[in-house]
């Protein structure tokens, strides 16, 4: 992060456009990324990818104005690790360590921050954008700014209008511990009403809450983890817990009222289970995490095991062997008003039955401004549900049909919410383009990428092309 970043950043800009242009017309453009936080397969290209490695960093830190120059294949690790030292850190930082500041703005990120701070996007103060015509332009939400509607449209593009190449962001001040309460719900009504009271009031008992996401374990089991930043840790708690290790923090919420994490082991607190998804990998056994190494328990390795089994469908092999049903993988995301959450909660636990599922809270930022592409109630607390598991399928049934995934979009979509589309998804053209932006769409793909040199949403997340 030194003075002369600019020059450096300029010149990468620049061997990135030579390489742009450099690629047929006609042939698909993908970038080349070491990692990836889709759940949803694509289509084989034999072309190589749009090298982008070389934008991950953050250039520079500006303590007093709490902004980050940051390139858009910076990992939040890496991100997190650049602002920390200055007392400061993202005002939304996702859950899973090689989430990249790019993909969660052009994508959809959100964390136990969303209730007060929103989603990454809206703390972007502006961006350089890659477009489809291969010209890099700086865009922001100013009035004045002739690409603002770019600015605003890219939220939820996934790469369908360009790629984020540098973001400046805005920073808030942390403190060196969280003070986390795991309230206890007996029924999904009553935290319902809480998250609804702690988004209005953000206290919680007359207790500031600074962080607020909840684990629902069955219907007559689920949590509301609060957290509070402090600078000197409760007399009661003077040492913070360590889940990097033999400990499992999932589990800990059901036997634990209150804990005490630093900052940074909270930010990363889902990232070393992957949630709870490293049970899968038997990573969660005692006998097994002895013997598996510190530094390997993190989701970026998990996902390496879910990569052979989709090369190789090993899962659904094994599953023929033994003469078990065929299961469908339902890995989703999902928002609803948070009046809706107990509907959906119901329907979701007498029809697919995955548990735990996690809930994270989400009001928009600033009520007066419109994300087209993914589009809120600016005046409604919206609470996200997500779930990442399989479930068996009845005989003859297909896992490809995507029964129980369609199922879910109906429901969403009948409680006026919405889906995230990291993962696989089913909506008809039609539908879609009710969702997720239709002619807002149009217009900005026809100014940014006239051509067609970039694939066009409905193409990337549900055709899978």
């Amino acid at each position: 992060m030194h003075n002369d970043w600019r020059d450096d950043y300029q010149a990468r800009v620049a061997r990135l456009q030579r390489s742009y242009a450099a690629i047929p017309s006609g042939t698909p453009i993908r970038l080349a990324k070491r990692t990836s936080n889709l759940f949803r397969p694509r289509a084989a290209s034999s072309h190589p990818g749009l090298d982008v490695t070389s934008f991950d960093g953050v250039m520079h830190v500006d303590r007093e104005a709490r902004t980050a120059e940051v390139q858009g294949m910076t990992t939040y690790e890496h991100l997190v690790a650049a602002t920390l030292p200055y007392g400061l850190a993202p005002m939304c930082v996702p859950q899973l360590k090689t989430i990249t500041l790019g993909g969660a703005v052009t994508g959809m990120g959100i964390e136990s921050a969303s209730f007060r701070s929103g989603v990454p996007h809206e703390s972007v103060i502006e961006m350089d954008i890659l477009t489809g015509t291969g010209e890099v332009i700086t865009v922001s939400g100013k009035p004045e700014d002739p690409h603002r509607d770019l600015f605003y449209g890219f939220a939820n593009s996934y790469g369908s209008l360009g790629y984020a190449l540098r973001l400046q962001i805005e920073l808030e001040p942390v403190k060196q511990y969280v003070h986390l309460r795991h309230i206890p719900f007996g029924d999904a009504k009553s935290m319902q009403d809480a998250i609804a009271q702690i988004t209005i009031d953000h206290s919680y008992n007359d207790v500031r809450v600074d962080f607020l996401d909840g684990t629902v374990f069955s219907a007559h089991e689920q949590y509301l983890t609060l957290g509070e930043m402090v600078d000197t840790p409760p007399a009661h708690l003077r040492r913070p817990s360590d889940y990097t290790g033999m400990e499992v923090y999932y589990r800990s919420i059901q036997h634990r009222q209150e804990d005490l994490l630093t900052i940074h082991d909270y930010l990363w607190r889902w990232d070393t289970d992957w949630f709870w998804c490293s049970r899968a990998f038997g990573a969660q056994k005692p006998a097994v995490r002895k013997l598996w190494p510190k530094s390997k328990l993190r989701s970026d390795v998990y996902w390496k095991f879910i990569a052979l089994d989709r090369k190789y469908s090993l899962a659904s092999r094994i599953d023929r062997l033994r003469k078990r049903p065929q299961r469908e993988p339902v890995v989703q995301d999902i928002e609803v008003p948070v009046d809706r959450l107990t509907e959906f909660l119901d329907f979701f636990h007498a029809e697919v039955g995955i548990e735990p599922v996690w809930v994270c809270p989400l009001k928009q930022r600033d009520p007066d401004v419109r994300w087209p592409l993914y589009e809120f109630d600016p005046q409604v607390t919206y609470v996200n549900v997500g779930f990442w598991s399989t479930v068996p399928l009845p005989h003859g049934v297909e896992p490809a049909e995507g029964r129980v995934n369609r199922r879910i979009e109906e429901m969403v979509t009948a409680l006026d919410g919405r889906k995230s589309l990291y993962s696989t998804a089913y909506y008809s053209p039609e539908e879609f383009r009710t969702i997720y932006g239709g002619e807002d769409y149009d217009v900005l793909k026809t100014a940014y990428d006239p051509d067609g040199r970039l694939l066009g949403l409905y193409d990337k997340v549900v055709r899978q092309r």
